[in-house]
């Protein structure tokens, strides 16, 4: 299911991509959110935050912020992380509830095995990271579909993702010019 995805997804919009990927199973073992739970402060389990680092350090923001050209944003001669611990936290109470749905594929009349939402599991918290705000008692597929746009929407992801593009397809060094034009044809769609 995780090939069919990229398969599926890998020249469409990014954020749809980001979605399958959340919701496939082998994403959810690989980062460990699959089975995640709300808190519970009787036992002291805390939800998985895995995928909530991983997603932000390594598919969308990562971990500085950047000028649209890739380069550091600096303040003095410091560059500004993109997000801290309490936006993590924050993040993985969104991947909560999550866990294998099987179902049959009509169109094959097999057995499919999607990630799905289970209420009584996800954290009815409300989640507040970066400049996402979810309200309390915010659903699972609602909380993951608002968590997901709004990381989208970060200013760090044009420039992040289109310099991975570039490194990992033509040049691993590539020029400030170069990093700009993509990101900005990825911004402007």
């Amino acid at each position: 299911t995780y090939m069919d995805a990229l398969y599926e997804n890998a020249f469409g919009n990014y954020l749809d991509l980001l979605t399958e990927i959340t919701y496939t199973p082998t994403m959810g073992n690989y980062l460990t959110y699959r089975g995640s739970r709300r808190a519970d402060a009787n036992t002291g389990r805390l939800p998985d935050e895995n995928y909530a680092r991983e997603i932000l350090q390594l598919f969308t923001i990562g971990l500085i912020e950047l000028n649209m050209d890739g380069t550091p944003v600096l303040v003095g001669a410091e560059t500004v992380e993109t997000y801290d611990n309490d936006d993590i936290v924050n993040l993985s109470r969104v991947f909560t509830g999550l866990d294998f749905d099987r179902t049959i594929n009509p169109e094959w009349q097999m057995w499919t095995i999607r990630m799905a939402h289970f209420a009584n599991r996800h954290s009815p918290e409300s989640k507040d990271f970066l400049d996402v705000f979810i309200p309390e008692n915010t659903d699972g597929p609602t909380s993951v579909r608002l968590a997901l746009e709004g990381i989208f929407a970060h200013d760090n992801v044009p420039p992040f993702f289109a310099r991975q593009l570039i490194q990992r397809f033509t040049m691993s060094s590539p020029p400030p010019a170069y990093v700009q034009r993509v990101a900005t044809a990825f911004a402007t769609g």
